[in-house]
């Protein structure tokens, strides 16, 4: 026991095993073992859960007391307030992925959630726009002046994720050769907005740009300077194509709220997500016969 110590010691592990409840575990877990190896995102994603879900319920018990049973209780507890079965699969993911780093440091022989079912998954409906749709809902942006009409267009002609579209810079698109480089995408953190790498290793690619794309960036950029010009000094230069009015990166939550939720309103649309409208683009090219694969890429 006194050589486990003080190997425990030399390792930084300078605790006691026996008394260490799930609480301390798992503030120690997202300081050592997650906050510099994911995405801040994930790592607020994980924080989230843990502070939210896991502390007050867990918390207090031992770490080496915690059983299935515990585990089981707590998602049972959770869907029974009102917690969707999506959130409860969150927070498995989280407890399993600290249980099983506890269970690689010897702290544990094994992980309580192994032996526990999270629900199951209910998938989020789909709602693409019909092309009539589509066609409305791009025709009362122009008409209305949106300043952010370029963006609509290419959500429904390229399919983009909106964090993609939002980390677009003018040195991306090539508008004499009518293509664009998915390079980046925008996340929004609690510090504030950062680029990040796209969201898997097939999203960084090349797009072809309709031509009804391009004539949109193009009147876009017109617009822009447009702003430029108006806030001389103010206007913070990113590179950004879809900026605020004076230069800043987009708040996807703004840009729903004062922005997307208004336009699918003026055109009498029902309420669908932003995301929809990438499902829209796939929906379109698959009703004009283009091979699903093509679509997918």
């Amino acid at each position: 026991a006194l050589r486990q110590a003080m190997a425990d010691a030399d390792r930084g592990l300078i605790f006691d095993a026996d008394n260490l409840k799930v609480g301390e575990y798992l503030d120690r877990w997202l300081a050592d073992s997650v906050s510099d190896t994911v995405r801040a995102t994930t790592f607020e994603r994980y924080e989230q859960i843990t502070r939210i879900h896991l502390m007050p319920t867990l918390g207090r018990v031992k770490l080496k007391a915690l059983t299935p049973a515990h585990v089981r209780s707590l998602y049972r507890d959770k869907l029974e307030e009102g917690s969707s079965s999506r959130t409860v699969r969150y927070i498995h993911t989280t407890l399993h992925k600290a249980l099983k780093q506890a269970v690689m440091d010897d702290l544990i022989p094994r992980n309580a959630t192994e032996a526990v079912k999270p629900p199951q998954q209910s998938r989020e409906e789909m709602h693409p726009l019909t092309p009539e749709q589509a066609k409305l809902l791009l025709n009362t942006a122009h008409e209305a002046g949106d300043r952010l009409e370029a963006l609509y267009v290419l959500a429904i002609h390229t399919g983009l994720r909106q964090g993609e579209l939002l980390g677009l810079k003018w040195d991306d698109v090539d508008l004499e050769d009518g293509s664009l480089q998915v390079r980046r995408t925008l996340t929004i953190t609690k510090s504030g907005p950062i680029f990040t790498s796209p969201k898997t290793a097939g999203s960084r690619r090349s797009v072809k740009l309709t031509s009804k794309a391009i004539e949109a960036l193009k009147h876009h950029l017109e617009r822009q300077l447009g702003e430029i010009d108006r806030v001389g000094s103010l206007w913070s230069e990113n590179g950004l194509i879809f900026a605020s009015e004076i230069g800043e990166p987009l708040n996807r939550h703004n840009l729903t709220r004062s922005s997307f939720k208004p336009l699918l309103k003026r055109a009498g649309l029902p309420r669908i997500r932003f995301h929809d409208l990438r499902h829209t683009c796939a929906t379109l090219l698959l009703t004009r016969n283009v091979n699903p694969k093509i679509v997918s890429e």
